[in-house]
């Protein structure tokens, strides 16, 4: 498939199969393309936290915020909870600021487990203290995103966004989530021929 394909697939999964298992060494090779990403004069201070045991996956759920545009939902319910986590982490003894290095990372893992057949969902929204303190990070590791994987356990679909500018994603009656996305020429703001 074409890298647009696999864009296009790689949505935001709040809902996943939690009894298909993710096997560490595919958690391994979604590191292995971060690893290959660019960071910032090549300091390459990304560290990653990798989870894919009940017990572990069970200390991280807690201290996760899911989607906050849908209000009277409180994430996943178990047996739709991910199958594993990849924490991305900040090595402050390598680099004090992370700029976008972290977000470059996620989407190339993410990608990665869209052409696995997996979804995902970034989370920037986490308790950050009791989320070191189940995991005993130690104080050195900036937490900088978590990201949720799974086999997916929902339909996701892409929408124009309505004539009243409205980008919030929502769940319809079928429980299908919908997400709202800017045309192409309301983004560019200077095209070229």
């Amino acid at each position: 498939m074409s890298l647009k394909t696999w864009v296009r697939q790689s949505r935001s999964y709040r809902r996943f199969d939690e009894k298909v298992s993710i096997p560490g060494d595919i958690l391994r090779d979604l590191v292995g393309l971060a690893q290959y990403a660019p960071t910032g004069s090549n300091k390459q201070p990304l560290k990653f936290w990798l989870s894919n045991t009940p017990e572990m996956n069970a200390a991280i759920f807690p201290n996760l915020a899911w989607a906050g545009a849908l209000k009277d939902w409180k994430g996943p319910a178990e047996g739709e909870r991910p199958a594993a986590y990849l924490i991305i982490l900040g090595d402050t003894e390598i680099k004090k600021n992370f700029g976008v290095d972290h977000g470059i990372a996620a989407q190339t893992i993410m990608l990665g487990a869209a052409e696995q057949g997996l979804g995902g969902c970034m989370i920037a929204s986490f308790r950050n203290k009791s989320l070191r303190e189940a995991l005993a990070i130690p104080a050195r590791y900036e937490i900088l995103l978590v990201l949720a994987l799974g086999k997916p356990a929902e339909t996701v679909v892409t929408e124009p966004v309505g004539e009243d500018g409205n980008t919030t994603y929502y769940r319809d009656e079928d429980d299908v989530h919908h997400v709202p996305k800017r045309g192409l020429d309301e983004l560019i703001l200077r095209d070229v021929k």
